[in-house]
């Protein structure tokens, strides 16, 4: 920085001599220019906010009388990191910072004449000195201070989290710590959360673009609901606890939120409950979201309801292997399996079938022909029809596919039900 010397610079800058009053001139500018600034405390403003103002006054009078940034500056970092703790918007701050610059411009200018040029642009590149080094001061210890908080607020709400989900008691040390409120019922939400698109790019950092989708999902959750939400939730999924008081019929639309905000096709499946219950219900609800998932249906979010048939029919034992068996005898035929599948789902219309698998109808008969002839269970007939579904459902759970039967696993036999005797001759599989 270049002296500022001459008498041209103590005149115009005399204005400024009394920091103090000029300090309490300027945050009452502040109050009636920056909206934010009304709704800030009393005793902040007129504190912290005068202190700060005065301090920058007194480093842009020492930068344009010649002198240099004191070390003292350190004591702008401590405001603006209490600031951040505090919850004051870094944009205010900014705000007000600058509004404070342009006034003080203004007082210094105000006596300047022609004459006063050069000093003036003198004036003019300094004090954008001083501003470029005030912000970037406060704004460093701003971040610094306020990622400090949110790693001490994912913490604590980590382990409150934890404790709700493992059946212990919330502490008052664990709530006071996170800020958030313990209700009495909960919906509990089961979450998967599939690969962003741009995870398979090659080239591209899967980690990277995994943890972004991650903190989007995040970032949704924790505007959402007054930030009552309580979350544990990895790249893949995870489990997130949502205050009954939200209507249920709103989750859908938050699921849907949170597809919006991954940028990927959220799948959830939900069950609501007494804190107490947590534990159980959060079992339930990712049992439920297996189900959903090994029967490959859409995603969006689902409830017993709508998947008890299903959910039922699909728990472990041995109703659960003897359905599987049912259509062992179509292993090695996934033409057939296929047929089965896409007839049923079609509610038995034959030519709605053939379209779909571009086939001849006559094909789909012969088809369906096979699958008697191999099982004993007959498509067409009433009562094997609801045997056929739940045997469908059971493969698809365990992984066993009309695509590729090849991926079934083993397993045990003793309870499966055997094929029925041939109803029909044999014929060659089309």
């Amino acid at each position: 920085m270049q002296s500022g010397s001459n008498p041209s610079d103590r005149r115009l800058t005399s204005s400024l001599s009394d920091v103090r009053a000029v300090s309490r001139k300027m945050v009452g500018v502040f109050t009636e220019n920056i909206a934010p600034c009304r709704t800030l405390p009393g005793e902040l403003l007129h504190g912290d906010v005068t202190s700060v103002t005065r301090m920058c006054l007194e480093l842009a009078l020492t930068v344009v009388d010649g002198g240099d940034v004191p070390a003292k500056i350190t004591w702008l970092e401590d405001a603006a990191a209490q600031w951040a703790r505090e919850g004051i918007p870094l944009d205010t701050i900014h705000s007000a910072v600058h509004e404070g610059f342009r006034l003080g411009t203004d007082l210094v200018h105000a006596r300047a004449t022609a004459a006063d040029f050069a000093t003036v642009k003198g004036h003019v590149r300094q004090l954008l000195d001083v501003l470029d080094v005030i912000t970037k001061t406060m704004s460093r210890a701003y971040v610094r201070e306020l990622r400090a908080v949110v790693a001490e607020h994912h913490t604590a709400a980590h382990t409150l989290t934890s404790a709700l989900l493992s059946g212990h008691t919330a502490t008052s040390s664990m709530i006071r710590e996170c800020g958030i409120d313990v209700v009495d019922a909960y919906h509990v939400l089961a979450v998967a959360l599939p690969p962003h698109p741009e995870e398979q790019l090659p080239g591209v950092d899967a980690k990277v673009v995994a943890r972004r989708k991650l903190r989007r999902v995040q970032s949704a959750l924790a505007t959402g609901h007054r930030g009552q939400t309580l979350a544990l939730l990895s790249v893949t999924g995870g489990t997130v606890l949502i205050p009954a008081a939200l209507p249920d019929g709103d989750l859908d639309d938050l699921v849907t939120t949170l597809s919006r905000a991954g940028q990927i096709p959220v799948t959830a499946a939900t069950v609501t409950t007494d804190r107490a219950d947590i534990p159980a219900a959060a079992h339930h609800a990712h049992d439920l979201l297996d189900t959903v998932q090994r029967l490959h249906r859409r995603p969006g979010l689902y409830r017993l309801g709508d998947l008890a048939l299903e959910y039922q029919l699909t728990r472990p034992g041995p109703g659960l292997d003897s359905l599987v068996g049912m259509l062992n005898p179509l292993d090695g035929h996934p033409e057939l399996l296929q047929t089965l599948e896409t007839h049923l789902g079609n509610g038995l219309d034959r030519q709605t079938t053939a379209r779909q698998l571009h086939l001849h109808a006559n094909t789909v008969d012969y088809r369906l022909k096979r699958v008697t002839k191999l099982t004993g269970y007959d498509p067409s007939r009433v009562s094997d029809q609801g045997l056929l579904r739940a045997a469908l459902i059971a493969r698809a759970h365990n992984g066993d596919t009309a695509a590729d039967p090849s991926e079934s696993p083993t397993r045990s036999t003793a309870h499966e039900i055997p094929p029925r005797r041939p109803t029909r001759p044999n014929h060659t599989a089309v």
